[in-house]
């Protein structure tokens, strides 16, 4: 007897939304075969046969073989297999329903089940299984084109999550240095890496391909920052430490200073030390601080035994403030000036005494000296007048100027008189103006001539 050819498995309609739903929140139970009854093997030998020394199974009008006959009940092996092969249907769709399943998995459930229908070696309702293997393999595609739509949106949102990451890490390293801040970036740069690291761990797969060529360009950032850096800080090294040997300079000379009593010429040295120490440039901080707190130290010590010097000077040479107090005293007695040759002689006797009284505190000096000065200045002028107001040189030299500054205003006058007569504005205007200074400096050579 020749096989009949199987039956194709019937392509339903695919399960609407609302369906699938339904069995998302009612799953189907799975069932398990612990035990198969007499009844559920004598409902399944129904649809089977023997023919001489096979079995066959009725299908609608088809009676296909199935395998050979053996034993007192022949058909209970492939009824039994029926029921085995309808639970495992069943216990797909319960594994389907519960996302249990990935796309790869449902395409080899699928084939395997699709298979044991298509070519059967079981006895049982092959129609009614057939039918409910469609309705599953149906909402089995829809399920696995919703996984595969689903994880290539996760990859693509995976995707740009990555690439932002590199792209970060890539404007990272191409900062200028001038630009860079090393301790925040070099931060960033760390937990660039870590969010990369959560990706991989926690984000959808990507296809090795991308991913590889991502982590590339992620790497190579990583790189070239990373040689920046060091290239960095080996310069700043190397700065620093040539700061540091200049500093370590400017301290040994500021404690060789430090127990100098040469008041004046070592506070200068020290202000140049100064000025050099801030031409140093910065180093490590903590390297700075400690030379800093040196050079403050030798600093602090001569100034503190300058000033406790200058305190004592003081007190010593406050005695003799009365002495050049009273000197002044007298010396400004001499004003206003009537007698000069007397002034002058009592000037010296007093400026012997001034300078005689001996040095004074700082402050008390400059009042002084800036008193006696005026007294000094009052008779110096007095004698430059007197001197002038007799000299026979510049009475004639007044004498002739005055000569030739009223021939000048003479002859001014009468060209004044024509410009007049001819109405010339800007000419009057000149000649007035001549006239004028020539009658001032007639009136002082005058006045120097009396």
């Amino acid at each position: 007897m020749t096989p009949a050819k199987p039956r194709p498995i019937p392509r339903p309609k695919a399960p609407s939304p609302a369906s699938l739903a339904a069995h998302a929140t009612h799953p189907v139970k799975v069932p398990v075969v612990d035990e198969i009854t007499p009844a559920q093997i004598a409902a399944a030998s129904k649809f089977g046969a023997v023919e001489g020394d096979q079995v066959v199974v009725i299908d609608g009008d088809n009676r296909t073989p199935v395998g050979p006959a053996a034993g007192d009940e022949p058909l209970t092996p492939y009824a039994k297999a029926f029921i085995e092969l309808a639970a495992a249907v069943e216990r797909f769709h319960a594994r389907l329903v519960g996302a249990e399943l990935g796309p790869k998995d449902i395409d080899e459930s699928l084939t395997n089940l699709r298979s044991s229908l298509e070519t059967p070696t079981v006895v049982g309702n092959l129609a009614a299984l057939r039918a409910r293997f469609g309705i599953v393999e149906a909402e089995a595609n829809e399920v696995a084109e919703r996984v595969r739509a689903e994880r290539a949106a996760a990859r693509e949102e995976a995707a740009k999550a990555r690439e932002a990451i590199v792209v970060q890490a890539e404007e990272l390293a191409a900062k200028p240095v001038e630009k860079v801040h090393w301790k925040n970036d070099t931060a960033r740069m760390r937990d660039l890496l870590e969010e990369w690291k959560e990706a991989q761990r926690t984000g959808a797969r990507m296809a090795k391909e991308a991913e590889r060529a991502l982590w590339k360009r992620f790497t190579h950032a990583r790189s070239t920052f990373e040689k920046a850096r060091k290239v960095h800080f080996a310069m700043l090294d190397k700065e620093n430490s040539s700061v540091a040997g200049a500093k370590e300079e400017l301290v040994a000379r500021a404690e060789a200073l430090a127990e100098s009593t040469d008041w004046d010429s070592t506070a200068r040295q020290f202000k140049q030390l100064m000025d050099q120490w801030r031409g140093a440039g910065r180093g490590r901080r903590s390297v700075d601080d400690a030379l800093w707190a040196r050079f403050q130290g030798a600093q602090e010590s001569f100034f503190t035994a300058r000033r406790a010097a200058a305190e004592q000077e003081e007190q010593a040479l406050a005695g003799n403030v009365p002495a050049k107090e009273a000197a002044v005293k007298d010396a400004e007695a001499l004003l206003p000036i009537k007698d000069l040759r007397a002034a002058k002689r009592d000037l010296r006797s007093i400026q012997d005494r001034f300078d005689g009284a001996g040095e004074v505190p700082r402050g008390d000096a400059q009042k002084l000296i800036r008193r006696m000065s005026a007294v000094e200045k009052a008779v110096r002028e007095a004698d430059q007048s007197a001197w002038t107001t007799r000299n026979p040189e510049v009475e004639a030299r007044a004498t002739g100027a005055a000569a030739q500054l009223h021939a000048a205003i003479g002859e001014l006058e009468q060209q004044l008189d024509e410009a007049k007569a001819a109405k010339d504005t800007r000419k009057v205007k000149e000649l007035t103006e001549s006239l004028a200074a020539r009658k001032a400096w007639l009136k002082q050579i005058e006045a120097l001539a009396k």
